[in-house]
């Protein structure tokens, strides 16, 4: 069979011609293309953040409370200058964003607190708050969440999903930035933890690795309804559980154990377990 070669300067003239309309194809999303904040901005800010909210995120102590000061008004600005790149449908006024931002800021304060002081009492291996806050994930995965949660309050778009996928890939903690979540939550080692959007979880809450806060399989169109379980308070749920759908209940005081499927809503102060049949065998 006879292969007929293709002159080089023909193929040369066809990857341009495909080149070009690659090209040309990409230029027309970027004309497109909705105004975004960097992902460095975005980092810049919230790193700046959690340094003037917790010594242990900051590389040296303040000498003066005008250097704090300093820093805060930068953080001011950093946060402006994100709300800048972004295009508002319900709130026109940035700087009032920002002023209730910082308004509410020490609230988020306090509940970051009550966080850090539920990890440490629940962690036996925790030998103080200031080891949770600099280098627990779960600590760090929930900071993220209750900042993204106030800009998401706030109506700002963009940015608190930003945040909390930073949050994720850091950690493998994914809590969605609309999620409601009460005070004192501990969540212990983290890796694999999904908390979704329509999740109302209550006070005192412990969630272990794995566990899923998810919704049943739903059409597009019930997007705006409540899709994702309550946990009320005091819960306890294990690794690997998994609790799906918008009417699913958790009542207060109750544990789920590990690997447990539920679609159903549970009693308060009601435990929940599998029990596997494990078959052992002696070596010979």
């Amino acid at each position: 069979m006879r292969i007929q070669t293709i002159p080089s300067q023909l193929v040369q003239s066809i990857n341009k011609m495909l080149d070009k309309k690659f090209i040309n194809e990409l230029f027309e999303t970027h004309s497109h293309k909705t105004k975004l904040p960097s992902p460095l901005l975005v980092q810049n800010f919230i790193d700046n953040l959690l340094s003037i909210l917790f010594p242990a995120y900051s590389d040296e102590a303040f000498q003066s409370e005008d250097e704090l000061l300093l820093k805060h008004s930068l953080s001011k600005q950093q946060l402006a200058t994100a709300l800048s790149f972004v295009e508002f449908s319900k709130v026109e006024d940035k700087d009032k964003i920002v002023e209730a931002f910082y308004t509410e800021l020490p609230e988020i304060y306090k509940l970051l607190l009550k966080d850090a002081e539920a990890i440490e009492a629940g962690d036996p291996a925790a030998k103080n708050r200031e080891e949770v806050i600099r280098s627990y994930p779960g600590f760090y995965a929930i900071s993220i969440y209750r900042i993204s949660n106030l800009l998401h309050r706030l109506h700002v778009p963009f940015i608190p999903r930003i945040l909390t996928e930073m949050g994720h890939s850091k950690t493998g903690i994914d809590i969605h930035p609309a999620a409601t979540v009460g005070h004192s939550f501990f969540i212990d080692h983290g890796t694999g933890v999904v908390i979704g959007e329509t999740s109302h979880i209550g006070n005192y809450v412990k969630l272990y690795q794995g566990v899923t806060l998810g919704s049943l399989s739903v059409s597009k169109d019930m997007a705006d309804t409540k899709r994702h379980p309550t946990i009320e308070d005091n819960v306890v749920i294990y690794a690997n559980a998994t609790i799906l759908g918008g009417k699913t209940i958790i009542g207060k005081n109750s544990i789920i154990g590990g690997n447990v499927w539920l679609t159903e809503s549970i009693d308060p102060n009601t435990v929940v377990y599998n029990k596997p049949q494990l078959n052992i065998h002696k070596s010979k």
